[in-house]
Order: structure tokens, then C-alpha cells, then sequence
């Protein structure tokens, strides 16, 4: 329990009507989870509007309202608090509610287009490797040291997001590593929340369906910088181009990593195989277990949000090069007769297609075929489909196009979507089968002896959405299953 005038500090209030000096159960932003002692915080989604449901909140027993639209009727029963933006001040209140659970953590924030997941993982898995017990929060999943909690969102919502944080405090965790998604960051979720630090991967074109520019998607992901505190630390890509754009206004001492030139962090990649990553780091020669260009950029992430952590950078190393990715990034396979390699990757963008291709290239060690299934998913940014199919026929020597979650959009559309970005040349390098599964046993019924097939999109998912039922789905089991089937 706690009391309403407590857990709106912090909070832009525009008007009230009641007393604010009232016991709090517990805080909701679903009007269908309401009961008695419930503050309903009324907040404009992307598809529905909370202050439509207020009525319903109050009759289910809610005792205040926070919301930025005040009622034309007023019940005398209840607490009314107008505020500038309901998102925010649900993080803050959130953040009071929970007893601000960030502020006892060492709390790091990955944000950017690629790389949130394999970062935010891998320092988990890191720093429980240096004997703490640490928090994730993620894509793949949210975890309280060795305990898996199901995540449903890149970000959860603000009051969730703070009731897991809370949890992972009282349950001794020492560090917290959480992706920082774009939409998370707009609508407000992490407000009130404390960061230690703040790490930068990369951007590219994703998200334009919500954010509608690209302009807009780049500040909305460098507001993210522009609010850390001056006792963080932020770090960045300085081989992406806006990775000096990120840290311009941020108040947090900067700190920059690189391939390509001279930074804080700096490596070079001296082997790229199947075996792993052998390179230098900041002059220390290591061999890490993650493949390609695009994990040696996220080693240097990490490595580099160690040292800002306070951790011994040989240590760091050496636990490093010991580590595995993130479920469903790279994730590959041999079968066991023709040695056909099969690559499970979540790569949803052009920009991580082409690095997942590249790379696969890269480890081509004769006239290997490359042969890719991907397909683009329904409801989400259609200007980048035509692009996905252009740099896959352009990095493969054969491409499957397929359903990838298609939602509620037909999957033939979505495939006539990505068929028109093709040239004559690429359109004799594809096909386009909408059954994900047929797709799959069409690429290895292709394949030869050591070929590689690279099955893009939705790398740890476990289904497939389909008119908005979710079917049991697995790339990877499915892979596996059709090399035996077809004596591969």
C-alpha cells in the first residue's frame, strides 16, 4: 500500500479534484484489472484510448483517476488528477509505487537497431559469470538471476516494468541489463527509472511505421542519452554515423568504440570462421565463440560497459571468450550427413540481413550455395519489404520468400510487397512460398553438401501469428526436423 500524494512526486499535475492523502493498492493501466484501491492511470495507445474506459475503472473500484482529459461528470467518491502526459506519470508513479527499485541497481540501457538483445545478454551473462546475481530484461526473456520470466514486449509497460525491477532487487540482484526499445522510450515507459549507463549499437531503417521519419526514429532513440544523468556513463558506436550524433547532448561521460579507428574500446577482427571471432581488444589478443563482424562490434560493447562497471579487463576477457549469444542470433546447426549448414538468425531489417549475409559469406570456403527463407511481418513497416528482398537476392545465390508473422494481412500481399523491389536479375534467384514450413523444406530439398541456408526473421521465436492466433513455431526445431526427414 501507498499513499496517492506520495507516488505523485515528480509528476507534471495539471489540476486535481479530491484528496490525494488516500491509501494506494496498487496501479493499473488496463481498466479490466482494476479492483478495489486501484489507481486507474488513463493513458492514449496507439490503437485505444484508456479515457474511454474510466467509467468502467470506477465501477470495478478504482479510488483515482490519472488521466490528461478531465470527465464532464465527477464522481464525489473519487480522486481526479489531471496530468500533462498519463505515460510519464505512470513511470514516475511506478518508480514511487515499488519504492524506486532502479535507484539500488547498477541499471544499463542498450538501445539502437541491431544488437540490443546479444548486448543486454551477454553482459547478463557476464557479470553472473564475475559472481553477481543479475537481472535481464529483453526480447528473448526477462530473468531474476537463473529464474526465466517471460517477456512480452522489447520494453515492458512502465508499472510492470517497475514491479520486475523490484522483484529482481529484493531477490539480491546486484546489476540489471535491459534493451531500450524506440517505442519505449517515446511512449515514456522508462521514465523515473535511474540509469547507471547507456549503450548505443547502431541505426538503420526500422520502426517507420510508428515513428512515420527517420529523423523522428533517430531523436526519439537519442533522447534515451539526452536524459542520463551526469554520474552515468553512455557509449557508442563511433564507426556508425550517428554514433557521435547519440552522445551530443548527454549529460553522462562519454565513452566510444571501434573497428575502424581509434576509440576508448578498440578492436580488430584478425579471423572470422565457423570456430569463433579471434581478435584484438584494446591490444589484447582473444578468440570468442560469436561469429562475424556485426558480434565483434557487440563484444566491444560490452567489454566496454564492463570497464565503465568497474571490472578487471582481463577478467573480462577471459569470461568473455567463454560465452555463447542470445537464442536465436546465429544460431546454427550441421546436419549430419551432407554437412549442410543451417543458420537460424532473428535479423528483421535490411541493415541486420546484410550483416548476417555478409557474414555468412565470409565463411563460404569454396563455391558453397547461399540460400535464404525470409519473409516480412504483416502490420509492421511495409516500406522496408521491397528492401529485405532486394539485399536478399542480391547476398544469396537462391531466395525463398514466406510468411514470416503475418498478423492480419494477408501473406500474399506481404510476398507482392517484397517482389517489388526485385530487378530482372533477382527476380530468376527467387521463389515465393507463403507456408513457412514448406519454405524451409524447399531450401534444404536445394541444398547440397556443405551449403548454407540462412532462415531469417524470427530467430527465438516459438510461433508464428497468424489473424491473431499465435501457432507453435520454431525455425530452428523445424530445421532440425527436415535434415532428418530428408537424410541431409
Amino acid at each position: 500500500m501507498a499513499v496517492l500524494q506520495d507516488i505523485l512526486y515528480k509528476v507534471h499535475i495539471r489540476s486535481v479534484k479530491g484528496s490525494t492523502d488516500i491509501s494506494v493498492k496498487d496501479l493499473q493501466m488496463d481498466s479490466r484489472k482494476v479492483t478495489d484501491g486501484s489507481v486507474f492511470i488513463a493513458v492514449k495507445g496507439v490503437s485505444r484510448d484508456g479515457h474511454r474506459y474510466i467509467d468502467t475503472a470506477i465501477s470495478k473500484g478504482a479510488v483515482a483517476i490519472i488521466s490528461e482529459e478531465q470527465p464532464e461528470n465527477y464522481n464525489q467518491n473519487i480522486t481526479y488528477v489531471q496530468v500533462a502526459d498519463s505515460s510519464e506519470a505512470a513511470g514516475w508513479m511506478a518508480h514511487h509505487f515499488y519504492g524506486q527499485p532502479s535507484s539500488g541497481l547498477q541499471l544499463v540501457g542498450v538501445t539502437g537497431t541491431n544488437g540490443k538483445t546479444t548486448i543486454a545478454t551477454l553482459l547478463y551473462k557476464l557479470f553472473m559469470e564475475l559472481g553477481h546475481k543479475c537481472g535481464l530484461l529483453s526480447t528473448v526473456q526477462n530473468q531474476i538471476g537463473h529464474e526465466i520470466v517471460a517477456a512480452t514486449h522489447t520494453t515492458p509497460d512502465s508499472i510492470h516494468l517497475n514491479e520486475l525491477l523490484r522483484q529482481m532487487a529484493d531477490a539480491g540482484c546486484t546489476h540489471v541489463f535491459m534493451e531500450v526499445s524506440s517505442h519505449a522510450v517515446h511512449q515514456h515507459r522508462i521514465a523515473g527509472l535511474h540509469f547507471t549507463g547507456g549503450i548505443f549499437s547502431n541505426i538503420t531503417h526500422d520502426h517507420l511505421d510508428y515513428h512515420k521519419t527517420f529523423d523522428e526514429y533517430i531523436r526519439v532513440k537519442k533522447k534515451f542519452f539526452d536524459d542520463l544523468p551526469t554520474s552515468a556513463f553512455a557509449i557508442s558506436n563511433f564507426d556508425d554515423k550517428r554514433g557521435a550524433v547519440m552522445l551530443q547532448n548527454t549529460p553522462a561521460k562519454k565513452y566510444y568504440y571501434s573497428l575502424r579507428t581509434l576509440a576508448d574500446f578498440k578492436g580488430k577482427i584478425l579471423e572470422n570462421t565457423l570456430a569463433g571471432l579471434f581478435m584484438t581488444v584494446n591490444e589484447q589478443e582473444v578468440h570468442f565463440r560469436l561469429i562475424g563482424e556485426f558480434n565483434a562490434y557487440n563484444l566491444l560493447a560490452v567489454y566496454g560497459a564492463a570497464l565503465c562497471l568497474n571490472k578487471d579487463k582481463v577478467e573480462v576477457l577471459r569470461c568473455l571468450s567463454l560465452l555463447n549469444g542470445a537464442e536465436g542470433r546465429f544460431d546454427y546447426i550441421v546436419s549430419s550427413n551432407e554437412k549442410v549448414i543451417g543458420i537460424v538468425d532473428y535479423a528483421h531489417t535490411p541493415d541486420a540481413l546484410v550483416n548476417v549475409l555478409t557474414t555468412i559469406k565470409k565463411l563460404r570456403t569454396g563455391d558453397e550455395q547461399v540460400i535464404t527463407v525470409v519473409g516480412c511481418g504483416g502490420d509492421r513497416d511495409k516500406t522496408k519489404r521491397p528492401v529485405m528482398a532486394e539485399v536478399t537476392c542480391e547476398n544469396s545465390d537462391r531466395a525463398i520468400f514466406t510468411s514470416d508473422n503475418p498478423r492480419s494481412e494477408d501473406p500474399l500481399e506481404i510476398l507482392k510487397d517484397m517482389e517489388a523491389g526485385l530487378n530482372t536479375a533477382a527476380r530468376r534467384k527467387y521463389i515465393a512460398i507463403a507456408d513457412r514450413k514448406e519454405a524451409i523444406k524447399t531450401a534444404i530439398s536445394l541444398s547440397g553438401p556443405g551449403d548454407i541456408i540462412l532462415i531469417a526473421g524470427k530467430g527465438h521465436e516459438k510461433y508464428q501469428e497468424i489473424k491473431g492466433v499465435k501457432h507453435h513455431f520454431d525455425d530452428k526445431e523445424i530445421l532440425i526436423e527436415l535434415f532428418e526427414l530428408l537424410g541431409k
